[in-house]
């Protein structure tokens, strides 16, 4: 094949965004009654995107983006094989979850086009952003982006019954976020794997394996177009301008020095001509990747990086082996039942509830008793502390207002359910939840409802209060965002189970864990699911985040560290337990509990364990650690002191 001009290659491959093709719809045009067109986003050969507003919510701009097929192809098969693709896709997208694939929110049909509408991502291809550019790609920025899309080729390739294969990546089909993260876009040849047989050759000349050429489509063909899309980017070298399959006579580091010689071997691997030479899954490349972004393996040769099964091989000195430390408390102090919520601190007492119907005071520095108050029930939320009051929800479903000096009742409210949200205090006034189904505000002075919100299942995720609004999540599955004046709702967003993780909001991300083992960083403005991580059990610990990381605890027994922006994780830290306490971080460590019974002091940077500390029972409440002391409580009924 000869080389084609880059006049040619623009007029072959018809680009969306220049395409010359009038689109159907104009701003204003209405959809199902329910969807105004705003204006259009690209049009191509059988279809086109538009961008969309939903309606439905009157107070709130929801924007959407919507996938048009109109049907105008006069060939009968031609025009029933394109319903049937865009049906194919429109079912495919429906069943996948991942952050990285864009989420299908409605299908329908209105005269003889078809409809499909998906998520707005809001960005430039990486076709765009490589034009725009002078330099090639990053290695560092190159393996962060591959180890995203590799996470969702994971969740295409191990679709049961039937693995999906995505057929065409290249760099116009992967989106570049306004996040900073990868989307995958455009499905429209992705195709459920159906072993040898041979079909139609589909792809896009230059990225697709030479099997493909053949009308052969498999999971580690995408591999090979993953590769020669890195390849592209990490050059400039556009690989529809080249013979095919002369990747090897074109070395990376010919054009891109900075790349290190172990990953450019594995980005050439993803491109040998026989599949057989290629990664055996997605899941072995991205191994390769994370041992060749580990700083022991840099300059190691792909060899030592990738063993020949194309399984990750390991590294000597890849994990470094840590002593444990061994600690003893500073004091102890015994209640008469467990504690399983975090204490609080004010001035020279520690506060802490307990499921023996008392709030305690003692002394922080001896662990002496001062007070206690007494409920009609356990206390399995928090205290918090206003001025000269402590705030705390009772089982006896009464939110209590005890003075800090004596331990005397000011006040207290009666809602109609079990109190196990944890109190927020700001502005004066006092939030939290009730397993009757409410957000209550109250004024912390004397205790009068300012306003309740419905949210229609049990509240007991402790409230994120910020400045303007606040979060909180339902045992129905849903995170809210209510107005901090009034409780009126801005956005809801649906998990698939019970959330009880309370949320945090960072840098305008709002992130929380569910029953569903899925872990949601979700835009705090509209509500809009930025990325998800899965963990392998569901998820009670609420997260903390800190500088570039966020970190979450799972009952699967691990603690995770993940990149904020992208949701990648950077290294985890396993025991063997569940983790139902939530992490707190200081200094440059990090302190949480477990089921073990043990509570764990680990590094931020690599998750290396520092000392643990073994009490008699499960630790589920989480710690607090106040100038070098951590405070916990545990289920054997103590209450430790110990150093940092």
């Amino acid at each position: 094949m000869g080389r084609l001009t880059t006049r040619q290659l623009a007029s072959k491959r018809g680009r969306r965004n220049k395409s010359n093709k009038k689109s159907s719809l104009q701003p204003g045009d209405m959809l199902q009654n329910r969807y105004r067109v705003v204006g259009t986003l690209g049009v191509g050969g059988f279809s086109s995107v538009y961008q969309a507003r939903d309606m439905r919510f009157q107070n709130v701009t929801k924007l959407c983006a919507i996938k048009e097929m109109i049907l105008s192809a006069p060939d009968p098969k031609i025009r029933e094989l394109t319903i049937k693709s865009f049906e194919r896709e429109s079912s495919m997208l429906a069943m996948l979850d991942h952050p990285a694939i864009p989420d299908v929110s409605d299908y329908f049909t209105q005269g003889d086009r078809n409809y499909l509408v998906m998520d707005l991502i809001r960005g430039k291809d990486l076709e765009v952003w490589l034009e725009e550019r002078e330099e090639a790609l990053d290695q560092e920025t190159a393996i962060g982006w591959l180890i995203q899309v590799l996470d969702a080729l994971i969740h295409l390739h191990n679709q049961k019954p039937t693995p999906i294969v995505f057929r065409d990546l290249k760099p116009s089909n992967l989106m570049l976020d306004q996040y900073g993260r990868i989307r995958i876009i455009d499905f429209g040849i992705a195709k459920l794997f159906e072993g040898p047989q041979k079909g139609t050759m589909i792809g896009t000349e230059g990225y697709s394996p030479p099997e493909q050429y053949r009308g052969q489509a498999s999971p580690v063909g995408d591999l090979y177009a993953l590769g020669a899309t890195f390849h592209h980017l990490l050059t400039k070298q556009d690989p529809r301008l080249e013979p095919p399959f002369t990747f090897n006579e074109r070395p990376i580091q010919k054009v891109n020095p900075a790349v290190s010689p172990a990953f450019e071997a594995i980005i050439m691997r993803c491109l040998a001509y026989d599949p057989g030479d290629r990664f055996a899954s997605a899941a072995a490349f991205k191994q390769a990747l994370e041992l060749v972004s580990r700083p022991t393996a840099v300059g190691l040769k792909q060899p030592d990086a990738v063993s020949p099964d194309g399984e990750a091989a390991s590294l000597p000195g890849a994990t470094p082996i840590v002593g444990e430390a061994k600690i003893e408390p500073i004091w102890t102090f015994k209640c008469e039942d467990e504690i399983r919520s975090r204490v609080a601190l004010a001035g020279d007492r520690v506060l802490a509830g307990a499921y023996d119907n008392n709030l305690y005071a003692v002394n922080k520095d001896n662990g002496e008793f001062i007070w206690k108050f007494p409920a009609s029930d356990g206390f399995g939320a928090s205290p918090c502390v206003h001025e000269d009051t402590v705030l705390i929800g009772s089982v006896d479903q009464r939110l209590y207002s005890i003075s800090l000096k004596n331990g005397r009742m000011k006040w207290n409210f009666a809602t109609k359910g079990p109190i196990y949200s944890s109190p927020s205090v700001r502005f004066d006034h006092v939030f939290f939840g009730s397993d009757d189904g409410f957000l209550y505000a109250l004024n912390a002075g004397h205790g009068k409802e300012v306003w309740r919100t419905n949210a229609y299942s049990p509240v007991r995720s402790s409230p994120f209060v910020g400045e303007d609004y606040i979060y909180f999540g339902t045992d129905g599955g849903y995170l809210y965002c209510v107005e901090l004046a009034n409780g009126k709702n801005k956005w809801q967003s649906q998990a698939k189970r019970a959330i009880i993780s309370s949320p945090t909001v960072h840098d305008d991300i709002v992130f929380v864990g569910s029953m569903d083992s899925t872990f949601y960083a979700l835009d705090a403005g509209s509500g809009w699911v930025i990325w998800r991580f899965r963990t392998r059990r569901p998820i009670i610990s609420s997260p903390v985040a800190h500088k570039n990381a966020v970190y979450i605890g799972s009952s699967d027994g691990n603690l995770y560290a993940l990149d904020i922006n992208y949701g990648r994780q950077l290294w985890l830290f396993e025991t063997d337990a569940q983790i139902t306490s939530s992490p707190v971080t200081w200094g440059d460590a990090i302190y949480f509990g477990a089921t073990d019974g043990y509570v764990y002091c680990i590094s931020q940077k690599k998750g290396d364990l520092r000392w643990k500390f073994k009490t008699d029972s499960p630790v589920i409440s989480p710690p607090r650690v106040v100038e070098g002391v951590v405070y916990v409580g545990s289920t054997d009924n103590n209450l430790y002191a110990l150093p940092a």
